[in-house]
């Protein structure tokens, strides 16, 4: 029996208070990248978007060793999104009794992380009452590795010209 299994999660962090457009410069850089460099780039990057990005990266990887039981190394980036959040007003006093408007934009960032090892579908065994799935062997370990040798004087190829 086939089933089909999770190979990706994700982690959403909302309402974060800067703007989408400052998010989105960071997010960038590190869409479609592994785990570690992604660690890498954003603690070397100067942007105050860095923190609270590298915090939902990590939250993504405790999310999939959690949940998939994968290693941190097999993971990459699949997608980062940002969008618009509310944007919180307020009035600051001014002189002669006027008031001044205060913006302050949030963003949603939203990130999706995928183990490159694991094969979308499986073969399941035995289907637990817990709901636990127990796996024959993943397609990805069953792929034949072994090497094809020729020999070149035999079978033509570059030393057959003259």
């Amino acid at each position: 029996m086939l089933k089909k299994q999770r190979t990706e999660v994700y982690a959403i962090g909302q309402y974060i208070s800067m703007s989408a457009h400052k998010a989105r410069r960071v997010i960038d850089q590190i869409r479609g990248r592994s785990y570690e460099e992604t660690l890498m780039i954003l603690e070397l990057m100067p942007y105050r978007a860095c923190y609270p990005i590298l915090k939902l990266v990590y939250s993504a990887a405790a999310n999939a060793s959690y949940i998939l039981g994968s290693n941190e190394t097999d993971l990459i980036i699949k997608r980062a999104e940002v969008s618009e959040g509310t944007t919180v007003k307020k009035l600051k006093a001014r002189a002669r009794g006027r008031s001044y408007p205060i913006k302050r934009p949030t963003c949603h960032i939203y990130i999706v992380v995928k183990d490159i090892y694991l094969d979308e579908y499986v073969e399941v065994d035995y289907l637990d009452p817990d709901g636990f799935l127990w796996l024959k062997k993943p397609r990805w370990k069953t792929k034949s590795t072994d090497m094809i040798y020729h020999d070149m004087d035999s079978s033509g190829g570059l030393w057959d010209k003259k």
